[in-house]
């Protein structure tokens, strides 16, 4: 009981800790970026401010981070190696922020990082669904699938961040998500580590919601979303929980599905996967005439949403001993609906699938209730 209390305690320091390490360097860490021109210019087409805003905040990022992970973390091998590849994905950022990468430098740059951690043993060798069981994969395959997962949030994450405060609100409310379902677990360093993360993103946004004083950039984002992709490999799929699997795909479904419509969309239209463009679902929010804090709450009930849905998957006993329980499996199928609900209304609210003869149904059902009543009053 001790230890679990001790462990309820270091995730509240660490959080604590690394929303005010990222409270306090972040302004000075702006200042820093603007003597040196490290600075976000605003590019009709592209950016959606308008004054030049410093970008190096992923390295108060970074700080809140590192101080806290090693006060409150035991830095065994895998989280060496987690903190190490962090410090190479941010390192790869500010060269980016400073001086501009090509993609395939950056790529590159993400890869090294991942290879990291998996090094130092952070792999998808394992994971349990439901039906299944838990199924052990290949060495070669548990490698490559952390690889491309590693690869793939850190792009997720940096893609998403394109509204003031979106991204560092998105993985923060992630990082609470992870710190809870780690806990309950018996991952305390995974709970440690997520909890740091959702302090050092709620600290920023106090100077990165709308309007921001400053960007983390990209030394911020692929930080974020590498971390994330680490603890969730480490601390989630690398359990004996019946829907393990479940847990990072609805608690970073959000930056997962923007990417997943916007690579749909570059190769249904032949375009390059690397360039950067508008067809976001922050910047289709923007087009439907939302303001940006409208864009971004809305994008943030949404996550809310789906990480509620993991948190249900997690603590509704829906099945336990091999038996499904009816009850608890109704309540959990209940809130699947609710947020299955929630992101077919973000689809149907962004046109993303062109749902036009859906609108046009709408909009004739409000043309013919509005003749009814006018006949009516007549």
């Amino acid at each position: 009981m001790l230890t679990t209390f001790e462990n309820h305690l270091d995730v509240l320091w660490g959080f604590l800790v690394a929303l005010a390490v990222v409270l306090v360097l972040t302004p000075a860490v702006g200042r820093v970026a603007r003597v040196l021109g490290v600075v976000d210019e605003p590019i009709e087409g592209r950016r959606v401010h308008l004054a030049a805003v410093p970008r190096l905040g992923g390295l108060a990022l970074f700080l809140g981070l590192f101080i806290p992970a090693l006060a409150f973390l035991e830095l065994n091998g895998a989280y060496r190696g987690i903190l190490l590849g962090a410090a190479l994905a941010t390192t790869v950022g500010m060269v980016d922020d400073f001086r501009g990468l090509p993609w395939w430098a950056k790529l590159g740059g993400q890869i090294a990082a991942a290879a990291v951690p998996i090094h130092f043993g952070v792999d998808i060798d394992r994971f349990t669904f439901p039906f299944l069981g838990i199924q052990t994969l290949p060495h070669w395959l548990a490698i490559l699938l952390a690889f491309v997962w590693i690869v793939a949030i850190m792009n997720m994450v940096n893609f998403l961040d394109g509204l003031d405060g979106l991204a560092a609100g998105v993985c923060g409310i992630s990082g609470v998500t992870f710190a809870i379902i780690a806990l309950s677990l018996g991952r305390p360093e995974a709970a440690v580590l997520s909890a740091i993360v959702a302090g050092i993103c709620f600290g920023f946004l106090r100077h990165n919601f709308y309007p921001a004083r400053i960007f983390m950039g990209d030394s911020g984002a692929l930080m974020l979303g590498f971390v994330l992709a680490t603890v969730s490999i480490q601390g989630l799929l690398k359990t004996a929980a019946t829907v393990a699997l479940f847990f990072p795909l609805l608690a970073l479904a959000v930056p997962i599905l923007d990417t997943s419509f916007v690579v749909a969309r570059r190769l249904k239209h032949g375009e390059k996967l690397y360039e950067p463009d508008q067809a976001h679902l922050h910047h289709r929010f923007l087009r439907r005439g939302f303001t940006q804090r409208r864009a971004v709450l809305y994008l943030y009930a949404w996550c809310v949403i789906l990480g509620g849905a993991a948190l249900a998957t997690r603590f509704v006993p829906f099945r336990q001993g091999g038996h499904w329980h009816l009850w608890p499996t109704i309540v959990v199928a209940l809130i699947g609906a609710i947020a299955m609900l929630a992101s077919l209304y973000i689809v149907y609210l962004l046109e993303i699938l062109k749902l036009r003869r859906v609108r046009a149904w709408a909009e004739r059902r409000r043309e013919a209730k509005a003749e009814q009543s006018r006949a009516l009053s007549a």
